[in-house]
């Protein structure tokens, strides 16, 4: 998802800056609630909270590391990012992608350290949200609590979306609808997708091998339900697509 510039589409770096000292800006995973409320940042720095950007992190870089302690939680402003786990052979394992607006870190709060490596997949801006303080306000302050346990919540769902036997088609195509879901929520259009991950990156996380995402994503193009340019894909026919997703997205 982007912009076209001379008829090609530019990967999506959405940053807000249209925050005040009474509103934290759109795009933060906040926003919503401070927007409806107003939220006083000045409240904020009295409870040591301040919301700290932090980047650019190139591809590659490690925003947090599995085993380290757990002191904030991390919005994604711009870029993406992806969560992974590997093990004492190297074997990675991706649990999850993150675009701008999402949380990253929840899965630490129990634990107290980050049970995975967060990665920037591009050039990657977050802010920084010390949790201590965050907690404390969420005490006074309920919206920031039911936005805390929604996306707790949302998180367990992802989680278990694909642990069910699917088949390959199903997989990647609930992937692609979810993605675009996600996108129009930013309120960017849903049918432009850019894939800022690696096929062999959605393979891993869709539990396939990398060949076998490559090759549905042709049979989805010859059939006309996608359009796919490097890593950019036009979702042509979003109905069958969806029909095909169905059984996971609606289980």
């Amino acid at each position: 998802m982007g912009h076209t510039v001379h008829g090609r589409l530019l990967p999506l770096n959405p940053i807000a800056d249209d925050g005040d000292d009474y509103n934290f800006c759109s795009t933060c995973a906040f926003g919503s609630v401070c927007l409806g409320s107003g939220v006083e940042k000045f409240a904020l720095r009295d409870l040591h909270c301040l919301v700290e950007h932090v980047g650019n992190y190139r591809s590659g870089q490690a925003i947090f590391r599995t085993g380290e302690r757990f002191s904030a939680l991390y919005a994604v402003r711009s870029g993406m990012v992806k969560t992974r786990v590997v093990d004492i052979e190297g074997r990675e394992l991706v649990l999850g992608f993150y675009l701008p607006g999402e949380l990253v870190g929840l899965n630490a709060i129990h634990p107290e350290t980050y049970p995975c490596d967060a990665v920037a997949l591009d050039t990657v801006e977050v802010c920084r949200f010390s949790f201590p303080a965050l907690a404390t306000l969420a005490t006074r302050m309920p919206g920031i609590q039911q936005e805390l346990f929604r996306r707790l919540s949302k998180d367990i769902g992802n989680a278990a979306l694909l642990a069910g036997d699917y088949s390959a088609d199903e997989r990647l195509a609930a992937f692609l609808i979810d993605l675009a879901r996600r996108y129009a929520e930013r309120g960017f259009p849903p049918d432009a997708l850019h894939l800022a991950m690696s096929r062999g990156d959605i393979a891993n996380y869709l539990r396939l091998a990398a060949e076998t995402v490559s090759r549905v994503l042709r049979r989805f193009q010859d059939r006309g339900l996608i359009a796919v340019e490097g890593r950019n894909v036009t979702i042509a026919k979003p109905d069958e697509l969806f029909a095909l997703a169905r059984p996971i997205l609606q289980r």
